[in-house]
């Protein structure tokens, strides 16, 4: 069963939970990312052509990492990705139509892309880290693109967190009290 939703169509399974379900008009990782993408762009002063705009997006992507990376794939814009709907981006950036339009179109193409949320963030000014799941101790560390060799024990990570937490997130460490 296809029901549409804010201009998007998406598969419905029954799921309240799905993000088509929700009735949110547009995709959050889809609108804020092509949005940072257009800024930049037009910060960059570049040429609003589909095919100059393609070749950025591609080089944007490479510096993408999770989520932002798989709408990247979705859209094709990654070396490894099966389909090609990169000009369903471009052509219409190229044009200047508004990020969210372009999102509601690339939800046609792909109800996938209707799947991507941001993970709620973890504020770590004030998180008890102790109380964290050692995935989300884990996670932590992978989106500050570190790992923890040899971490065998959730102290482990708490303590490599402690110690990086200055150099990636200044203001938080020097807002606890527990360091």
């Amino acid at each position: 069963m296809w029901k549409e939703q804010g201009g998007a169509v998406c598969g419905s399974l029954g799921d309240a939970r799905s993000p088509c379900a929700l009735g949110v008009p547009g995709d959050p990782i889809c609108i804020s990312y092509l949005g940072r993408f257009y800024q930049d762009l037009k910060d960059r002063d570049v040429t609003f052509s589909p095919f100059s705009i393609e070749k950025e997006l591609i080089k944007f992507c490479r510096e993408a990492r999770g989520k932002e990376n798989r709408l990247c794939y979705y859209i094709g814009a990654t070396d490894d990705a099966a389909t090609k709907i990169i000009n369903e981006v471009s052509k219409p950036l190229a044009h200047h139509i508004p990020v969210e339009k372009v999102c509601e179109k690339l939800k046609k193409k792909d109800s996938q892309i209707c799947e991507l949320k941001y993970d709620k963030q973890i504020d770590l000014s004030t998180v008890d880290l102790k109380k964290l799941r050692v995935k989300e101790l884990k996670k932590i560390l992978d989106d500050w693109g570190e790992t923890c060799k040899g971490c065998a024990e959730k102290s482990d990570y708490i303590r490599k967190i402690n110690e990086l937490m200055p150099k990636y997130a200044p203001k938080a460490a020097s807002s606890r009290t527990d360091l």
